[in-house]
């Protein structure tokens, strides 16, 4: 942390690279906790500032170059702060514009706050503003919380293909992968030989593997091509899947999906306390779900009967109903389940060993079952979390848009 790192350089000539400079009034120039810049101490390696620091500009080197949105080249005196919000201020003495920016072209504004959607628009400039930043930050670190996770407990990492032969989810909603048409030259029309589609799930490449290693996980991108704009769905996402070997338990599957879940966010609430409370300064025992729901006075739009699949609007009523924590549903009807999922052979109710977790503002995270295979395999089981949801869970994020670096979705893709 840069009040740590600068204590023994107070007084000292220093240089700060900022780029994008909030401008305000008098001869005060502060850059904000979340805006990217770095700070250079004696050439030493640059670290990502991440306190408020202040800049006192005086008038000789103020210019009309020095606009909002502009990169910089500061030189100066690293001094102690009065500011009770900051440790440390930079004393200007060389300024030096590196990027100029013209305020009236530039699409954010000194003193406007920004919707997220409006700032969706501009995907080349949205890393610069405080939200966002924060957001990256965030999932960097929570891409880091995961792998460790699974590298603690033992699991070996699988990269899985992004291309495949498979309809993993079986319903269809593939993206095809083919050669364009000027360029082929075999009569195959096929460039594989067979047709070949972009991942919607690592899942049945992670079963192969749970034959060799007890536990296994893959952790990367996944493709669907559902024709939605909505804010639950994406094209283009990532998603957290695990694979255990010697297991036919429900309560094996849940208790790794719920340790995952708590050492993510523990590490993400460690690393990025300030990240996490701009987002959320700004921007109970089991029951039988569906008599949660039958008994409810609150109107769905969806059949609450037994046989039902669960939707959007019955997830968050239950998770409301529990006190808004992170709720696991399990048992679900066998007919709503995959073909593999494992009859728990319970008639009348006929219901599948499955689990979801569902979490509030968002729905269902993650959902598995365990299952089984011929030849000599072991009874294993394993889950899938979407990382984007699980982003907005923990960030409290409406929009699904608004937690992954470059949104591709039906009828957009920008950048």
């Amino acid at each position: 942390e840069i009040g740590l790192l600068s204590r023994e350089k107070w007084g000292q000539k220093q240089k700060c690279c900022v780029y994008d400079f909030v401008q305000c009034m008098y001869v005060y120039i502060y850059i904000y906790i979340h805006t990217l810049f770095q700070f250079t101490v004696n050439k030493c390696t640059c670290v990502n500032l991440r306190e408020l620091i202040s800049f006192l500009i005086y008038p000789p080197f103020l210019s009309r170059d020095l606009t909002f949105g502009c990169a910089v080249d500061i030189t100066g005196t690293l001094e102690k702060s009065i500011n009770k919000r900051q440790n440390v201020e930079l004393h200007a003495q060389h300024i030096k514009v590196v990027g100029e920016c013209n305020p009236v072209d530039f699409p954010f504004k000194i003193k406007e706050r920004h919707s997220l959607e409006y700032v969706r628009q501009f995907p080349h400039l949205r890393c610069r503003t405080n939200a966002f930043s924060s957001l990256l930050r965030i999932r960097s670190e929570a891409t880091t919380a995961i792998q460790s996770f699974f590298r603690d407990n033992g699991y070996v990492q699988i990269h899985t293909p992004v291309i495949t032969s498979n309809d993993c989810e079986g319903a269809g909603e593939l993206f095809q992968v083919e050669v364009r048409s000027d360029l082929l030259y075999d009569p195959n029309p096929h460039f594989f030989s067979v047709p070949a589609y972009l991942t919607v799930s690592g899942q049945l490449h992670l079963e192969v593997m749970a034959g060799a290693f007890s536990a296994v996980y893959t952790f990367g991108p996944t493709f669907r091509a559902e024709n939605s704009q909505s804010r639950r769905h994406l094209a283009e996402f990532y998603m957290v899947e695990a694979e255990i070997a010697f297991t036919e338990s429900l309560d094996d599957l849940m208790k790794v999906m719920e340790d995952l879940f708590k050492a993510a966010t523990e590490h993400v609430l460690s690393c990025c306390a300030e990240d996490v409370e701009l987002f959320h300064k700004y921007i109970a025992p089991g029951h039988r779900a569906i008599d949660i729901l039958k008994s409810s006075s609150q109107n769905f739009t969806f059949s609450t009967e037994w046989g039902c699949d669960l939707q959007t609007e019955h997830e968050k009523f239950l998770v409301k109903h529990c006190g808004n924590v992170p709720v696991f549903v399990i048992n679900y009807p066998y007919e709503l389940k995959p073909f593999y999922a494992r009859d728990n052979q319970d008639q009348p109710n006929h219901t599948a060993a499955a689990v979801d977790l569902l979490v509030p503002g968002v729905g269902e995270l993650c959902e598995k079952s365990p299952f089984s295979h011929k030849f000599g395999s072991v009874p294993h089981g394993g889950f899938g979390m979407g990382f984007e949801r699980y982003l907005q869970c923990i960030l409290g994020l409406h929009n699904i848009k608004d937690v992954i670096p470059f949104a591709r979705f039906s009828h957009s893709c920008l950048l």
